[in-house]
């Protein structure tokens, strides 16, 4: 593993690493909920939302817009201060869609949680629908002093899926948005899923290729799961939407990693959802488990995150 963004212990570019790399500590991301509604919902851009979207899925239970966001802050701090031993953090706003809204109120929350001086800079997801330029314009100025990060949801480069999961934008939509965070000094986080009714392992894979040419800082990744409340849900239980299994995702995630270029970082591998409300899959292995399954993988087969864009693994064991 010649390259020295990777981790030589996890054989990727983990975000960790970046981060205390670029910081000089141990740096953790703590969610905050900052009230936002997403266009796909309020009848903008679509109603009813993505069909696998639950946010009580993926967020704290301790994020919620009724309480202040330097509560929540103080919460999420002191929570990975004691799990991880971390001296800084990002505060990440990710509910729904944090660009959504006008921009005195993004001015006021997003300073409001660079004002903790414990707090190096904020990550803020949002959609590719969703940038206005009053919005990226405030990011690009926070960005001139502090750690700025858009976390884009592409989810998937197949318009086909798009719109059957009723993501409500197109590729070219996506594209359109990382040209225009391109050169502003803002980090750019892409999300994508693994799994979709009709979605191959080839076409997912070509992601990789797409990804390796843009301007983007770090991604994450994870395996499409469905929660109770949801249309995917919905069709879990018809039968219409049967889930990758353990073994495909983590082979895929190897595969896809391969071909990701080295100084992108992994900022996540797998997601979860609270026993209570996951339908499916269920695999019951906790982020950190699943996690290493992907790093152990990686070293059974001798290979590592870019191997396969020089040649380097093109004769290890791997699934392409």
């Amino acid at each position: 593993m010649p390259d020295q963004h990777l981790n030589p212990h996890l054989h990727i570019n983990s975000y960790g690493t970046f981060l205390r790399r670029r910081f000089g500590c141990r740096v953790s991301k703590v969610n905050v909920d900052g009230g936002f509604t997403c266009p796909n919902r309020d009848g903008t851009r679509g109603t009813g939302g993505c069909v696998y979207c639950d946010n009580s899925s993926f967020s704290p239970g301790g994020t919620i817009p009724d309480k202040p966001i330097e509560q929540q802050m103080a919460e999420g701090m002191a929570y990975h201060r004691t799990r991880l031993g971390s001296e800084k953090f990002i505060v990440y706003f990710q509910k729904f869609t944090n660009t959504y809204a006008p921009v005195a109120r993004l001015r006021d929350l997003y300073r409001r949680a660079l004002a903790h001086p414990d707090v190096v800079g904020i990550s803020v997801g949002t959609r590719p629908d969703s940038l206005a330029d009053e919005a990226l314009d405030l990011l690009e100025e926070l960005a001139r002093e502090r750690y700025v990060c858009i976390e884009l949801g592409l989810q998937s480069m197949d318009d086909a899926i798009l719109s059957r999961i009723n993501r409500g934008h197109t590729l070219a939509e996506y594209l359109r948005a990382v040209e225009r965070i391109a050169g502003r000094g803002i980090d750019l986080c892409t999300h994508l899923i693994y799994g979709f009714p009709g979605e191959t392992r080839e076409g997912f894979l070509r992601t990789a290729g797409l990804i390796a040419g843009l301007p983007v800082n770090s991604v994450k990744l994870h395996q499409l799961h469905a929660v109770r409340g949801t249309r995917l849900a919905e069709l879990y239980f018809r039968r219409e939407f049967i889930p990758v299994t353990l073994d495909d995702y983590v082979a895929t995630a190897c595969d896809f990693l391969e071909l990701l270029p080295p100084q992108i970082a992994v900022q996540r591998l797998y997601g979860s959802a609270p026993v209570e409300i996951r339908v499916a899959p269920s695999w019951n292995l906790k982020n950190n488990r699943m996690w290493y399954a992907v790093v152990n993988e990686l070293k059974r087969r001798g290979t590592w995150q870019g191997c396969r864009l020089d040649g380097a693994c093109s004769g290890k064991v791997g699934n392409l």
